[in-house]
């Protein structure tokens, strides 16, 4: 998956966390995605967001 194609996505997915439910952008590292609400990352492996609560990460204070 390019990332102009996770870009589209990010039109239409949400964060999975039903207290949260904020939009998703790209991480800086373009290789994830990042909640703007609880700041969770969730991992893009092969292409294909994995948006699981318990594989998303918190950043690095």
């Amino acid at each position: 998956m390019t990332v102009m194609m996770l870009k589209q996505l990010l039109d239409i997915i949400v964060c999975p966390v039903a207290a949260c439910r904020k939009p998703l952008t790209l991480a800086a590292d373009e290789g994830s995605l990042q909640c703007t609400g609880c700041r969770r990352i969730y991992p893009v492996q092969d292409g294909i967001p994995v948006l699981l609560e318990d594989k998303a990460t918190m950043p690095q204070a």
